[in-house]
């Protein structure tokens, strides 16, 4: 993972390790999946609901989490009875013909036939194909709202299920009474994290306007002593964006940021060295409402906004296309829950006092809007990869008719 996709060591163990966990979780959940039996309103009748396998699970998964979501898709379908066909991304081919060759032993050693988790390897062409398939009963995509939205339309065209985790630009909301030795680490680990290459990093930062000064000032200190270097090096917490055109991706962003009125408070550049580094960067001075703040831009940069009423940051917010993660620090007990209910955040992922990344695998993993709307892992997320048929049984000598129909 380090070696292909450029993230830290450390965080790339941890990636491995949630594919353990899910399948431990998986293993769990594979003895308590079942419907519930209903009350039948015809005497002698019992009404149940059946879950059973879709059939071929088609998983086409992004560069910058190459192991863990084909983890989540893969140990969830499989306990629910399906073959999986995976698509990793093309720039990570190594690390999923690894993965895949480890899932195949174990399967081989259990008398199962490895070609249940099979691999192809290629580019939007293997996508497009996977996605028009009708032996394909349902097809899971991870990668951004552009190709999501192409994937989502080709499998509805032939009537199949997609389930789709796509962009977030995702907000930590500060207010006046938040733990600033919560926010300062939070905020650092949301925006720099994977070089900001997750779709939970934190790409906008709302401060209320009594401490915005302070948070960027310490938030400016945080940044410049964060370790960049080689991933696979134990003390680096920063390695490389995952290719030259993220490179330049970020340039144009942070270019767009200062003609939109944005000030770079620190970073801004690439540095001078072996591979794709450029410099986590802070801007402010922009307006919520900003083009650039409204697009999601894959790399460490944090657009810092101020704000002065919990109306309008919770507006803010939920202003952008994308619905995916979302977090306030506050000690207010109404804020938080006006925060997790109806005129709170519309995100699929809500957070309090903690950052918007990092994800448990217990819980449902997706969002909601141009996030696509799609749940993996925890929770129920199950049943997404099952079909549900709801029987009836009469162990009667009698046929009587749902809502008291006489026909005779």
């Amino acid at each position: 993972v380090s070696l292909e996709m450029g993230k830290i060591f450390v965080e790339g163990v941890g990636e491995v390790q949630e594919y353990v966990d899910v399948c431990d979780y998986a293993v769990g959940l594979s003895r308590m999946i079942g419907g519930p039996i209903l009350p039948s309103e015809r005497p002698g009748h019992a009404l149940i609901e059946q879950w059973n396998p879709v059939g071929l699970v088609g998983i086409i998964t992004a560069f910058n989490f190459p192991v863990a979501v084909y983890g989540w898709n893969s140990a969830i379908a499989m306990i629910c009875g399906n073959a999986c066909l995976w698509k990793g991304a093309p720039t990570t081919s190594l690390i999923s013909v690894a993965v895949t060759k480890i899932i195949a032993k174990v399967l081989e050693d259990n008398k199962v036939p490895g070609a249940i988790c099979s691999l192809v390897c290629g580019g939007a062409d293997i996508g497009t194909a996977m996605a028009k398939d009708e032996r394909m009963d349902l097809l899971s995509f991870t990668g951004s709202t552009k190709v999501g939205k192409q994937v989502a339309l080709m499998v509805q065209e032939r009537f199949g299920r997609s389930l789709l985790e796509l962009g977030g630009n995702n907000a930590i909301i500060v207010f006046e009474d938040a733990d600033l030795n919560l926010v300062i680490p939070s905020a650092l680990f949301a925006a720099v994290g994977t070089a900001g290459q997750r779709c939970t990093t934190a790409r906008r930062l709302f401060l209320h306007e009594s401490i915005h000064d302070e948070v960027v000032a310490k938030l400016a200190k945080a940044y410049a002593q964060v370790r960049i270097g080689d991933p696979w090096d134990s003390e680096t917490l920063y390695g490389p964006l995952h290719t030259k055109a993220a490179v330049k991706m970020f340039l144009d962003a942070v270019e767009q940021a200062k003609q939109q009125g944005g000030s770079v408070v620190c970073g801004g550049k690439v540095i001078n060295r072996p591979g794709n580094y450029v410099e986590p960067t802070i801007v402010t001075g922009l307006p919520h409402n900003a083009p650039i703040v409204h697009t999601e831009t894959f790399a460490p940069i944090l657009y810092v906004l101020k704000f002065k009423e919990e109306d309008e940051v919770f507006a803010w917010n939920n202003e952008v296309k994308q619905g995916l993660s979302s977090s306030i620090f506050t000690k207010d007990l109404g804020r938080i829950f006006r925060w997790l209910g109806p005129k709170g955040s519309d995100c699929g992922i809500v957070n309090v006092n903690i950052p918007t990344s990092g994800a448990e695998i217990g819980g449902a993993f997706g969002g909601e809007k141009h996030t696509g709307g799609g749940r993996e892992s925890g929770s129920d997320s199950w049943k997404l990869y099952m079909r549900r048929s709801t029987c009836t049984i009469n162990y009667s000598k009698d046929l009587p008719l749902a809502q008291g129909i006489k026909f005779q």
